[in-house]
């Protein structure tokens, strides 16, 4: 504004001050350069005086606020503008957060960031509430339960749904890749994985129709026609499948998430030599050549060619990555039985577990799916494995299952673990019970209790045997005739618990209970209490059909052994309570 005035006679042009929000706002970014914090404050309040209804003036008075340490005040001002004078700037819920952080309220600050991050469309300061997520999580000392990130269009919550479905939670992941796909109808991998999940539970026509609305509009897209390649393995239609595969195989894709697709696809169809071409290329390239798993895929497809020295580079590779997993020299264990019986079990499924009990659940659960009996190459590298790396419980589990890989070799391995000084001597029974079981008639020599003795293979040494030199011989006949009846249908591990239990009675009851008779009748009792033990369904009518007994009488005895060793109150728990195992 220019007026003309008058002073002493004389005309002058005097140029006014224009006093608005832009003057104060100006004067407060001059002070703020200064530091001088009071009198900012003081314009910015001018300038809110000025423009009431203007956020951004609050938002300078809560910043300024803030940086003198008044943080109430400043949330104070913040929750003004939310309340009153523009509810969609959803900064203000960080700048609170901020604040709250600062007072250590971190519960608040927690509200107020998952507050911004599921609101902001913008997120200007996406980086920065993903740096105080980690903060706070680390102040509370539990996660932070952000289940969506608008500024990102959906790629947080594809994360967590692609979570779900490798956790198995297919219903939970169904429901959040069809929120995604609806909000953003062009996020085509959600699209992808939403297929996956439908057939995941079955549902094929809604997962055909996925993949259709996929490569309706991107022809081309690799993972719908992985997609769309698997559905036609698993379906069984040749015809479709053949022609896609064909192409399929032809494709040498640039990017690794798309290199990995193809490759694991690839193995799923059986055609393991590009599933070797493309997962050997991942092996030499940025993050995925130090991922053991892409090297133990390799080593499952080389061995699928046929080629096992390629193998055996890629498992070694996989162990100098993953120390800690037993897998790798499980794997090369197989490796070396495959070489040694020149046997390459059909179609090695690509997976990597946890564990080796695990990996040998999984390869079960798929024999019985093909109606097949699983490989014995698998069981007896197993074997193996497990009596040279496993636990306690990992030669059990081996010796359980014996049976389908039992060979000259395995009966070798088991009379040399029998010689081993500082191995378990309740092991040892059980495999001198196995070796028992399976045929052998020749003696051999074990260390039991530190003392070196040869055993008749017809006559095994037990628990606390020593214990019963002057009893009736009548009780090596039981346990003859049980150990007889239960050949086909209890493992060794069942049959050695029988007659540890039978000793057990002996040792601490035979005096107290009546006189040996009947053999057939005791027998009966040791069965009947080793199935009860182990949840083994039998009945005394069973029992006495078997032993060629009456019930009264296998009843008598079972009462009998029961009030010595009190095994009815212990049927709950699992049965190793019959004495020390060394």
């Amino acid at each position: 504004m220019k007026k003309k005035l008058r002073v002493s006679g004389e005309q002058h042009n005097i140029t006014l001050l224009q006093l608005d929000a832009n003057f104060f706002y100006e004067r407060a970014i001059r002070s703020l350069d200064r530091f001088h914090y009071d009198k900012a404050l003081k314009y910015f309040q001018k300038a809110v005086d000025y423009e009431p209804n203007n956020p951004i003036n609050y938002c300078n008075m809560a910043g300024v606020l803030s940086e003198i340490g008044k943080y109430g005040e400043s949330n104070h001002i913040l929750q003004k503008v939310i309340n009153e004078i523009d509810p969609d700037m959803t900064e203000c819920h960080f700048y609170m957060a901020n604040n709250f952080a600062n007072m250590e309220f971190f519960e608040e600050a927690e509200r107020e960031l998952l507050h911004y991050l599921q609101e902001d469309e913008e997120g200007h300061f996406l980086e920065e509430a993903e740096e105080m997520i980690e903060f706070l999580q680390y102040e509370l000392e539990r996660p932070t339960p952000l289940t969506k990130v608008k500024a990102r269009a959906g790629m947080y919550e594809h994360i967590r749904a692609r979570e779900l479905l490798e956790e198995g939670k297919f219903l939970e992941a169904i429901r959040m890749l069809e929120s995604i796909t609806e909000e953003n109808p062009d996020f085509l991998a959600a699209r992808n994985n939403l297929a996956l999940a439908y057939y995941y539970v079955g549902m094929s026509a809604e997962a055909k129709r996925a993949i259709e609305a996929v490569l309706e509009q991107e022809p081309d897209n690799l993972h719908a026609l992985c997609n769309l390649a698997i559905f036609y393995h698993y379906e069984g239609n040749q015809e479709k499948l053949k022609s896609l595969t064909a192409v399929l195989t032809k494709l040498d894709p640039f990017y690794q998430e798309h290199l990995f697709k193809l490759a694991t696809t690839m193995g799923i169809l059986r055609e393991h030599a590009a599933a070797f071409r493309h997962f050997q290329r991942l092996t030499k390239q940025g993050e995925a050549k130090k991922d053991p798993c892409i090297s133990h895929f390799a080593a499952i497809a080389a061995c699928n060619i046929g080629r096992l020295e390629l193998a055996e580079k890629y498992w070694l590779m996989t162990r100098s990555m993953d120390e800690q997993s037993p897998l790798p020299d499980f794997f090369l264990t197989l490796l070396k039985h495959m070489q040694k019986e020149q046997h390459i079990p059909a179609s090695m499924s690509y997976s990597y577990f946890s564990s080796v009990e695990e990996q040998m659940d999984a390869w079960e659960l798929q024999a019985r799916e093909r109606g097949i009996e699983l490989d014995p190459l698998y069981k007896r590298a197993y074997l193996f494995w497990a009596f040279a790396d496993s636990s306690r419980e990992g030669k059990l589990k081996a010796i359980y299952d014996l049976e389908p890989c039992y060979n000259d070799e395995v009966e070798g391995m088991l009379k040399q673990f029998l010689l081993q000084q500082d191995e378990d001597d309740y092991l040892k029974r059980i495999v001198m019970y196995t070796l028992r079981s399976m045929g052998m008639k020749d003696a051999f020599e074990v260390v039991l209790g530190g003392k070196l003795l040869k055993v008749d293979a017809q006559r095994v040494p037990t628990l606390e045997s020593s214990h019963l030199t002057d009893c009736d011989p009548l009780w090596e006949q039981v346990a003859e005739l049980a150990l007889t009846r239960t050949a086909k249908r209890y493992n060794a591990i069942w049959q050695h618990d029988m007659i540890t239990l039978w000793i057990n009675f002996l040792s601490k009851g035979y005096m107290t209970a009546s006189k040996l008779t009947k053999i057939e009748a005791w027998a009966a009792a040791l069965e009947y209490l080793t199935a009860k033990l182990y949840n083994k369904p039998i009945t005394y009518h069973e029992a006495s059909v078997r032993y060629s007994t009456s019930i009264t009488t296998i009843s008598k005895r079972v009462k009998e052994i029961d009030a010595v060793l009190g095994i009815k109150g212990k049927l709950k728990e699992a049965p190793w309570y019959m004495g020390s195992r060394k």
